[in-house]
Formats: C-alpha cells, structure tokens, sequence
C-alpha cells in the first residue's frame, strides 16, 4: 500500500516537473524547413550541415539558449511550393515550432510566406534569393540573411558594368531568375544590355538559347559579356562550345557551389561577383567553420554551409538577446536592425525589410591544379555601404 502511494506521489512529481518545463517552454523548437530532395537538394544539404555546425558554435557546443534546449524539426519540402506550405503550416500548428529557417527555393518561399503571417511566427528565409521575399510578397514575420538578387546584382554590376561594354542575360524562367535579371538591369547605369533570354529550369541543350544570344551581341562594338544566372541542374557554360570567343564574347557569372565552379577552370581571368568563398573572408567565425567542415568532411565548406551557419549565428544572437524568448513580437524586435558575426563578417538586420546587409566579393577567376574548381581571387570586398539595395516591400 506504501509502495503505491510513494509510486503515486512520484509519479505526481514527475508529471508536474514536465508540466513545469512545458510551461516554462524548457524547448525552443526551430523548423527547419529545406530541399533534402529534389532539384536544390545539394543546396539544401549545405544549408543543413551549415545551421547544425553554426547553433553548435553559437552555444559553444551545448545548444541550449537562455537555459532552453534547442530542438531542430527537419522537413523536405522536395522544391515543391504547395508541399514547403503544408509542411511549414504542421510545423507551427502541430510540431509548436516557435519559428522556422527555409528554404531552399524562391518558388517554395514565395508560397510560405503567408503561412508565417496567418500563424504570426517567425520564418527566417535561408537561401531563398528572390527579391520579391523581402519586396513585394513581404510581411513582417519574415527576416533573411540569404543575400537576395538585388545584392547579388549590384555586387555583379559593380564587376561589369564599364563604358563600352554591351551585355546580353541568360536566366532560368523562375523567380530566380527573372528577379536576378531585374535587380542586375536596374543595377547596370553604364553599360548597355541588348538581350534577356530566359530557358526553363530543366533546360540541358542550350544551343537554341545561345544562338539568339550570339545573335544579339556579335555585331556590337567593344567588349561583349553573357551574363549568366542560373541554378540547380543543367550546364551554362555550355555556350562556350559554341565558339563564343569567334565573336569576342566573354561569359561572366556570380560564384556558386563548388562542383558546379569547375566548369569555371575553363575561364581564367573570368569575373564576377559571389556571396561565398571559403578562402576569402578572413574572420573568426569563418576560421572556425572551415576547420570544423575539414575536420568533419575532409573538404572545404561550401557556398550555402556558410549561409546556414550565418542563419544559425542570427536566430543564437536574437535568442541570447531576449534570454530564449522565442515569442514572435519579441524576436522582430529584438532583430529589425539586429548586427551579428557570420562566416562573411558582421551582417545587420535592415529594419524596414528585414533584409540582412551583408558584403559581396567581386573576384577573377584564377586555375590552379591543386583544386577541381576555377578558383574565385578576391579583387575586392564590397561592403553593405556601397551597395544601395533598393527597399521593394512598398509597406
């Protein structure tokens, strides 16, 4: 009768010890929302190494904030817009996600934004690029430390945009895409653009597309550029095989993931500009990452580990802020003009769009038989300052 009773009793102590650290929110529960499969999955999977090994590193290894555990729910939205929605809609209703990281593509995005203001919860969009995710189909739920096409854009002018030079655009027919060509014509003031050609995303045979290209520049004076956006699957560069240089035609792209940049050792002295290089910046942080992707992987991290890692540091340093308050109104505005480390250096929230202000890398193309990839030189970091990245959310 005794045993029962103390049995009872302790099991009494238990329930109410859980029911206190439920109701003490003994969890911050992050969605982790991305392309495990599908088209971006590579991608997807660097952002994912990336956000583990940055909240590891902004909680110095115990992963716990302001005394709360911080529990990571992974869900594959295979790059598809109506499934990124559902699963986002579960993970705040029924997985009690107090915010949510992702994803992987612009389309996706652009379908999760308003599940994030009808749930009035947090959606920090990592690498979704689109400009429209902080411009137009903006609400105030919504941060980003991505770099969006704007900054992609500007940071690509900067590099081309010389008198004399004539430019032709080759970009996926997708948000992505048709954004980036927007943010790079608006940011190009000196050179002159004669062509758009947009191709579908599955596109593999790219003769069609390159010929009218070639079409539009070969009797033009001076230098002639393509400049390419594109991602995922499928080969650009391609267009080479057609003889460009016949017509004195350059390509010029931004950076990208490494196996997709050894097509770059085809083009020494290539320029551009990219968000990401792990050999370029020179801070802690990304000193830390390298090290720990070496020891981890025997391999360099990539473009969108750092973009997870960054995502991690930005959700760690709002957290501490607020002392693991997780509650929507106190994160927006803990975080609207919010400055944290990242492996690129120090990014700031923007406050009117939540659009994390961060430096780009305008870099030549340099092959050096030591590495499978063109490797991007650094001719000069482009700070926040210089690049005036238009405010689109019209709120």
């Amino acid at each position: 009768m005794f045993q029962t009773t103390r049995r009872v009793a302790v099991m009494a102590l238990a329930c109410g010890a859980a029911a206190a650290f439920a109701q003490s929110g003994g969890e911050i529960r992050i969605a982790h929302v991305y392309s495990k499969t599908g088209p971006l999955e590579a991608y997807g999977k660097q952002t994912q190494v990336g956000l583990m090994m940055g909240l590891n590193y902004a909680t110095g290894g115990t992963m716990m904030v302001g005394g709360k555990k911080i529990v990571v729910i992974e869900k594959d939205d295979q790059g598809k817009p109506d499934l990124g929605k559902s699963l986002l809609a579960a993970a705040y209703a029924d997985d009690k996600a107090d915010l949510a990281i992702g994803p992987t593509s612009s389309g996706v995005a652009l379908a999760m934004l308003p599940v994030a203001e009808e749930y009035q919860k947090i959606l920090l969009v990592e690498p979704a690029v689109a400009d429209s995710i902080t411009g137009d189909k903006w609400n105030k739920y919504i941060f980003r430390t991505g770099r969006n096409s704007s900054q992609d854009a500007i940071s690509n002018a900067v590099a081309l945009d010389k008198a004399g030079t004539t430019i032709a655009t080759l970009a996926q027919d997708y948000a992505f895409g048709r954004d980036g060509v927007k943010a790079f014509k608006d940011a190009v003031k000196t050179a002159k653009i004669v062509h758009e050609e947009y191709l579908p995303t599955s596109t593999t045979d790219f003769t069609a597309g390159a010929q009218r290209l070639i079409d539009k520049l070969k009797d033009q004076p001076g230098r002639k550029v393509i400049f390419i956006i594109w991602a995922g699957a499928g080969n650009p560069f391609k267009i080479a095989d057609l003889d460009l240089k016949r017509y004195g035609i350059e390509i010029a792209t931004g950076g990208n993931i490494l196996p997709a940049m050894a097509a770059y050792k085809n083009f020494p002295g290539m320029e551009g500009a990219t968000y990401y290089y792990f050999g370029i910046p020179k801070n802690p942080v990304n000193e830390a990452m390298v090290a720990q992707h070496y020891t981890q992987f025997k391999s360099p991290p990539d473009f969108f580990t750092a973009g997870g890692f960054s995502s991690a540091m930005a959700v760690v340093t709002a957290l501490k802020k607020t002392n693991g308050d997780a509650k929507a109104a106190t994160l927006i505005k803990t975080m609207e003009g919010m400055s944290f480390e990242t492996p690129k250096g120090t990014m700031t929230f923007r406050k009117e769009d939540h659009q994390a202000m961060q430096s780009m890398y305008h870099f030549k193309i340099k092959v050096d038989p030591a590495f499978a990839w063109g490797v991007p030189e650094l001719v000069r970091e482009i700070k926040p300052s210089e690049m005036n990245v238009p405010i689109r959310n019209k709120k």
